[in-house]
Order: structure tokens, then C-alpha cells, then sequence
């Protein structure tokens, strides 16, 4: 991940480009980023933890991909809802006293799960039990960050929605279609293997007890058809028909056709330039999100960390510096932006 062109930069900044990005490659960014992506691609919205690492280890920072299904959220609101054994809640808060009615439950079994609300409301953060029952004393914690620790990014939003939308849930009614096809396919490929059977209710063949396989004899009435094979009258040729389109449908709302070509074919270096053209008009307004929701906070949330440890000075993204993206989709989207 490039951010600034250390060339270009003065030593102050340089030296703190050289440190962020030496801490944040020492870390589990690049490992944690994928589950993060998973979601963004699929439920259009992802939660990224960065928490800071004691002193002493190899970086400052630890990432958490948090699931969405642990994350609610309002606007300037954050509510991350976990379980956590009572022994670690009392470790990370350690001022804290469980409630009386938990006292002795806890300390008969220290790692009951006990579920655990934390909620940030800007920069001001509150923890407490969800237990149930009516309980005098639940606030676990209360505090201020300098900087959101939780970094929430989209794919892209809706007017008036707070969760975003990802290429997934817009191909997602092609999805189940393509999907019900499928198992209409399977249907039909038992009946071919199987086939359908009828037999005359004579009294004589017990239908309980047939079983169709090879070299089986099944006894009949004389005179009468036995068992003889039904036709089914299916004809499925047109599902691959269908499943074709609707995989197209879903390649190309996926962007598998427009990002993924490279490698089918050569192409010259105009056609190279427009592909990269068209992606980037497709992908210009989630770049510029990701921008925004993601790399800033995670920068600046980095900085302070790194500010408050003593190993770079303090300096702010509003006022002392700016950052400037060298990846070349950023690039590409300054220079379709001058023309």
C-alpha cells in the first residue's frame, strides 16, 4: 500500500511515512484486510478494530475484521456487541466489580460467557452487561478516544441508508435464480438416472418391496404390462441456456468481465487504456469512498497512536499534512477528473 512518495517529501515527514509504514507491515493489516473485504464485497459494509499493541511488540497496531453481525449502527454511532469470558472482561477492566447476583457465578466458574455492549457515540465510549434482570451496577467502562478505533467503510451507500451495499447483494436475485435452476437441473438429472415407473395395481406386484437395480427381477401378473417406465417429458436443454445468462449477469455485475481479462487474451496498449478508463468510471465513486471511510481514519488513527508513543511528532491530517494516494486507480481518477 503506497500513500506518499518518501522522494518527494521533507525528512520530518519522510521519517514519519517511514515509521507508520514499517509498523503497519510488522502488523496483521494485510491478513486482517481480506476478511474485511469479504464483507465489504459481499454485505457492502466492513468493520476494521484497530486497537493498539502493548509495549514491546514487533508493531503498534492490531487489527480485528469484526463481523457485521456483532455491529449495529446509527448515525455518528458504533455498537459492537461480543461475548467475552468474565475472567478476560475482568483483566482488560480491571476497575470494574461485577454485580452481586454474577459474583458468585463467576467465581464458582470464571469463564462464563458474558455478553458485552460497547458503543461509541463520536469519540465517547461507553461498555456495559447485557445480561438481562435489573442490575445497579452494569457500565463496565466509560472513556474518550482521540480517534475512532472502530473504522466503518462501504461499497456504496443509498440516500437515507446508513449500511452500505455491495456488487453481491445487487446480483443477489440472479443468484438464487441461477441457483434454483441448478437444482432444477439435479432434479431432473435423478429422474434421468433413475427414471419414473408405473405398474398396474393387480395385486400381485407389492411395490413396497421392488427395488430397481441391475439384474433385480420383479414378477408380474400374466397378462398384464408389469412395470414399465413413465416418460417424464422434461427436456432441460434451455437451463443451460438460462444458467449462461445468468452467470453473465452475475460476472458483470461482479466486474469479473472487466477486471479480469488480462489473462484471456492479449490486448493492445489503446485497448489496455480504455478498459482502465472504464474501470475507473465504474469504480471511481467507491475508490473515492474508500478513501475517505477507510485509509484517512486509518492513517490519522495510526498517527496518534504512533504521536502519543513518542515516535513521530504530532501531526494532524486537517492541518500539518495531506496525503497523497500514488496508486495508479488514484492516478488514473486525478487525470479523468482534469480532463
Amino acid at each position: 500500500m503506497n500513500f506518499i512518495k518518501e522522494s518527494d517529501l521533507s525528512p520530518d515527514a519522510e521519517h514519519v511515512t517511514s515509521v507508520f509504514r514499517a509498523h503497519l507491515n510488522d502488523s496483521n493489516f494485510y491478513t486482517t484486510i481480506h476478511q474485511c473485504y469479504i464483507d465489504l464485497v459481499v454485505l457492502g459494509t466492513a468493520c476494521l478494530f484497530m486497537a493498539e499493541n502493548p509495549i514491546g511488540a514487533d508493531s503498534a497496531f492490531s487489527f480485528t475484521a469484526i463481523p457485521m453481525t456483532n455491529i449495529a449502527l446509527l448515525p455518528g454511532m458504533v455498537f459492537h456487541t461480543t461475548s467475552m469470558p468474565a475472567n478476560e472482561i475482568v483483566e482488560k477492566y480491571p476497575h470494574f466489580v461485577f454485580p452481586k447476583q454474577l459474583q458468585e457465578t463467576i467465581k464458582n466458574n470464571p469463564d462464563t460467557p458474558i455478553k458485552l455492549v460497547q458503543c461509541l457515540d463520536g469519540n465517547d465510549f461507553t461498555a456495559w452487561l447485557d445480561v438481562g434482570g435489573d442490575f445497579e451496577n452494569n457500565i463496565v467502562s466509560r472513556g474518550t478516544f482521540e480517534t475512532n478505533p472502530y473504522i466503518i467503510f462501504r461499497w456504496s451507500l443509498v440516500s437515507g441508508e446508513t449500511y452500505g451495499r455491495g456488487p453481491v447483494l445487487r446480483a443477489l436475485p440472479d443468484i438464487k435464480t441461477a441457483n434454483k435452476v441448478v437444482e432444477l437441473v439435479l432434479k431432473n438429472a435423478t429422474i434421468a438416472v433413475s427414471g419414473m415407473w408405473q405398474a398396474d395395481d393387480d395385486g400381485v406386484i407389492n411395490l413396497s418391496n421392488i427395488n430397481l437395480t441391475p439384474g433385480a427381477i420383479i414378477p408380474k401378473a400374466v397378462g398384464s404390462s408389469g412395470l414399465t417406465p413413465l416418460s417424464s417429458g422434461a427436456d432441460f436443454d434451455v437451463s443451460q441456456i438460462v444458467l449462461r445468462d445468468l452467470r453473465d449477469r452475475i460476472r458483470h455485475t461482479l466486474l469479473a468481465d472487466r477486471l479480469g481479462l488480462l489473462s484471456d487474451k492479449e490486448m493492445t496498449a489503446t485497448e489496455i487504456l480504455a478498459r482502465n478508463s472504464d474501470m475507473v468510471r465504474i469504480l471511481g465513486a467507491t475508490y473515492g469512498r474508500l478513501l475517505h471511510e477507510f485509509i484517512k481514519p486509518m492513517c490519522e488513527r495510526g498517527l496518534q497512536i504512533l504521536s502519543r508513543r513518542g515516535l513521530i511528532e504530532q501531526i494532524s491530517l486537517h492541518s500539518d499534512a495531506e496525503l497523497k494516494y500514488v496508486a495508479p486507480i488514484a492516478q488514473m481518477a486525478h487525470e479523468e477528473m482534469l480532463i
